[in-house]
């Protein structure tokens, strides 16, 4: 028994020189398994959220159906903030994000907006819906790729959840109105602005430098109270408002800054 123990302990010293870093007993027995559960549950339900989106379309429920998409972006924009306070960030965490956000930004937009009107477009309508669907998972693999190379707080290109925002306000705020040609002309316009945002090389703010874990003056506090109650008064039409502002600041930026440097140069000149 003795020489079996040192033969053993023996092995044991062998994988941590070679490894580089001691080694603990569980992970010498089993290694690194299990997932984090808090940040891993938000996701879960941000999927679920999108899923339930996707059935509700089906039905025509597409109030019902708008209302999850901004529930699934809710749960979605706590998952990586709680990992991050939590410390409990992970690549299998990342992954499991990316998919489920390609299923509740990705997929359930493209669904509800083409039940809502994008169908009685014909073939056009379901470019439209598939235009968006295609842009979101390009976007969320470039994502993939630059979140590991990237060390900037901004967004290349339109958030997922924001373009999800823009569709699923639009449905969500004209569902009881009598359906037009000129509302589903505006709606695949939206869908397929949305969508061609969302590959573009825009610059959008990604508030990543917030501190949650900080101290923040009385007047934030009050300011985050009178949003909800600003929002709570037509949550559909404001939301919507809300992303609408968003998606076009980062182009408005632009143009702003080239009129206002083609104006300086005719000053100089």
């Amino acid at each position: 028994m003795p020489l079996l123990q040192a033969v053993m302990k023996y092995k044991e010293r062998v994988i941590e020189i070679k490894s580089g870093s001691p080694l603990l007993p569980s992970e010498t027995r089993a290694g690194s398994k299990g997932i984090y559960l808090l940040p891993n549950l938000l996701t879960t339900g941000a999927l679920f959220c999108g899923f339930y989106a996707v059935l509700s379309g089906f039905s025509g429920k597409y109030e019902l159906a708008g209302i999850a998409i901004f529930v699934a972006l809710f749960f979605d924009g706590l998952d990586g903030r709680v990992a991050r306070l939590t410390n409990t960030e992970s690549d299998f965490g990342r992954q499991y994000d990316s998919l489920s956000d390609m299923v509740s930004f990705g997929i359930a937009p493209a669904v509800v907006s083409y039940g809502w009107g994008l169908g009685t477009l014909g073939k056009f309508g379901f470019a439209a819906a598939f235009v968006y669907s295609s842009c979101a998972a390009l976007r969320l693999a470039r994502y993939n790729v630059l979140a590991e190379t990237s060390g900037s707080n901004d967004f290349t290109g339109l958030p997922s959840p924001v373009a999800a925002a823009l569709v699923a306000g639009l449905v969500w705020s004209t569902h009881a109105l009598t359906m037009s040609f000129e509302l589903v002309i505006l709606g695949m316009l939206v869908t397929v602005t949305a969508g061609l945002l969302m590959v573009s090389n825009f610059k959008y703010p990604g508030f990543k430098e917030v501190d949650f874990r900080g101290k923040v003056p009385f007047f934030v506090i009050f300011s985050v109270v009178m949003g909800f109650v600003v929002i709570s008064i037509d949550p559909a039409r404001i939301l919507f408002a809300i992303a609408v502002i968003f998606s076009t600041y980062a182009p408005v930026k632009i143009l702003y800054l080239s009129a206002k440097r083609r104006l300086m140069h005719r000053e100089g000149d």
